[in-house]
């Protein structure tokens, strides 16, 4: 039996269309996954809990009458933008719990959630920006969200991983009309070379690509202002979109490869080539996924099957190779 694909890097600008595309890989049957996909029961990453927790953490040290620490203000982009990088040590960490099996314990899950958020900051460089007094100050009123985190954290690790398919989704980009290279730690690749050697070793990018426009406009469509922790229904504030997502490397990085299909990356002084391949969702393929299966029309299910089934058979292809 053909073994399914281990690690898809999905990858796109915000709402466009990265989690319904998860969200459709979830609702398939193992014979579809297998056959049209090449992939495994998908097992999923994202690094937009960590912004999400990021950004409760300011807002619980404003409601003291102290310094926001990761965002100058709440609709402003990363204060220290080696935050970006923060968020992907936070991915490594869920690889890891993934293959050790970790599970984390859900007590005390303020004060755990400050630690780790520090932690992976401190792996990019950025020494300590919360003071113990502010850390006992906020960590109950984190208490809840961090303790749920950390709960669908423990409920994602399979018992297995020998037939899964890991899926890791994040987006990242660079101001409006930048010129390339962005300028890091912007763009996919300054990203991308922070995801550990484990992760590289045997990734393919799957890549969601909307225009910067669509990408603005999908954007508003899906903000729900009494939902802003979902990964369906949140939405980015338009100043972040402009400023870290105006633009996006992936043409650039695919234009420099010495290997056709692939991306290139360089780092702790090993060379890497991810087979890279796109879903068109310039025209929005993907929206109605929001919605329960139920309601889903057909015509719209078979154009997303079509488009994704294609990317991910020219990824597959790459093994023979």
């Amino acid at each position: 039996m053909e073994q399914p694909l281990k690690k898809v890097l999905l990858l796109a600008l915000p709402a466009s269309g990265k989690s319904e595309v998860r969200r459709y890989l979830h609702h398939l049957s193992p014979t579809e996954r297998t056959e049209d996909f090449h992939m495994g029961t998908t097992v999923q990453l994202d690094d937009f809990p960590y912004v999400h927790m990021m950004r409760r953490v300011d807002e619980e040290l404003e409601k003291l009458g102290q310094t926001r620490i990761y965002f100058a203000a709440e609709n402003d982009t990363f204060s220290d933008k080696r935050d970006w990088g923060t968020l992907i040590q936070l991915v490594n960490e869920d690889y890891i719990d993934l293959v050790t099996k970790t599970q984390w314990p859900t007590i005390d899950c303020g004060n755990a959630i400050l630690k780790r958020l520090s932690e992976a900051a401190s792996r990019v460089g950025i020494e300590t920006r919360i003071t113990k007094e502010q850390e006992a100050s906020i960590a109950d009123a984190l208490e809840a969200e961090a303790k749920s985190l950390f709960e669908e954290k423990n409920a994602n690790i399979p018992d297995t991983l020998a037939d899964k398919t890991i899926v890791i989704e994040f987006a990242r980009g660079g101001p409006d009309k930048a010129m390339m290279p962005l300028a890091e730690p912007h763009g996919y690749h300054y990203s991308i070379g922070q995801l550990s050697d484990e992760i590289l070793k045997d990734a393919s990018v799957l890549y969601i690509w909307v225009t910067p426009e669509e990408s603005r406009r999908k954007n508003d469509a899906r903000c729900d202002p009494n939902d802003p922790g979902s990964i369906l229904h949140h939405s980015v504030p338009l100043k972040v979109m402009l400023d870290e997502y105006g633009c996006d490397d992936i043409d650039w990085m695919e234009d420099k490869s010495e290997k056709p299909g692939t991306i290139e990356i360089q780092t702790r002084g090993k060379q890497y080539h991810l087979p890279i391949a796109r879903f068109d969702n310039r025209v929005d393929k993907t929206s109605f996924i929001r919605e329960e299966p139920t309601t889903w029309n057909e015509d719209d299910v078979m154009a997303v099957h079509n488009g994704l089934k294609n990317a991910l058979e020219h990824l597959s292809s790459f093994r023979a190779n």
